[in-house]
């Protein structure tokens, strides 16, 4: 594998953990907003996919992000009598986030995402002397 395939695998490591970090701020700044009138649904949990597919180019496969898929899990219910979208017995639904759930996945792929940018940098650190060598 040369320098320019892993430095294109890394890249697309990059790309994909910023997207799922994008999907996961979504999901938290979202985490109180029930509906506007009753029986409206809350916003519902996104949950990023990524799909392995083989470059040629490369010679090996990368990572690529696929659909947004939905959490099915049942909402949360509180009961707020007062609230525009309480039902009947007074309960409004909140939308099926668990705000600690979501803050161990961000760091997860903060952990991922700096992990590809370290291949990016020792890759770059080492073409960097393999042209020093080069010219010596």
């Amino acid at each position: 594998m040369d320098f320019n395939s892993s430095l294109r695998i890394a890249a697309t490591g990059l790309h994909a953990q910023t997207a799922r970090m994008r999907v996961i701020a979504e999901n938290l700044a979202n985490v109180d907003s029930a509906g506007k009138a009753p029986g409206d649904e809350p916003y519902r949990r996104r949950i990023p996919t990524f799909e392995a597919t083989f470059d040629p180019d490369v010679g090996g496969k990368v990572v690529e992000v696929g659909n947004l898929a939905y959490d099915m899990s049942d909402f949360t219910s509180r009961y707020e009598p007062g609230h525009p979208a309480a039902d009947v017995r007074g309960y409004v639904q909140y939308p099926n986030i668990n705000p600690l759930i979501e803050t161990m996945d961000m760091r997860e792929a903060q952990r991922t995402y700096e992990a590809n940018l370290n291949v990016v940098t020792v890759t770059r650190q080492m073409l960097g002397r393999t042209l020093d060598i080069l010219r010596g």
